[in-house]
């Protein structure tokens, strides 16, 4: 007899492998001569929020967009999707995304921290303001979930 749990439990697993393979396709990485976006799948993990303990299911990825051309970013934005029963039920509190640049030999030369947001929102969103890179590199963004790095997506900013 096949019972409720063996049933969502198979259900997750087979859309867990629907965007798994989806992300796969769209590439974690990309060059960016005018614009890329990317994924990176956001692990199962579990934290506490004010004293309640919540976990996060496999099915959500943070997404990077960068836009420009050369060093030139004219629009750049990270957020996280989340697909399947994630989507429902999901809600990330006490986060925040981080912009993080490096050179060609992957030292890092700038940061910019995002906000702490305390509230629980299922799609968080940060945008950058436009800007000029001082060198060629990788610009990356940073999922953070109450101080704890979740997931990062970079792209190589190349001539």
């Amino acid at each position: 007899m096949l019972t409720v749990r063996k049933w969502v439990r198979g259900g997750l697993t087979a859309a867990s492998a629907v965007v798994l393979a989806a992300a796969m396709t769209l590439g974690a990485t990309g060059t960016a001569h005018a614009s890329a976006t990317g994924s990176s799948p956001i692990g199962t993990f579990d934290y506490d929020v004010r004293g309640m303990g919540v976990r996060v299911p496999v099915g959500c990825f943070l997404t990077h967009t960068i836009k420009g051309s050369g060093k030139r970013l004219t629009s750049e934005f990270a957020g996280v999707d989340c697909a399947g029963l994630a989507a429902t039920f999901v809600r990330f509190c006490n986060w925040r995304i981080d912009f993080s640049y490096a050179d060609t030999d992957n030292k890092s030369y700038r940061t910019s921290r995002g906000s702490t947001h305390p509230e629980c929102k299922g799609d968080p969103l940060r945008r950058a303001r436009p800007q000029t890179l001082p060198t060629y590199g990788k610009a990356c963004a940073k999922f953070f979930v109450n101080g704890k790095l979740r997931a990062v997506q970079c792209h190589y900013i190349t001539k």
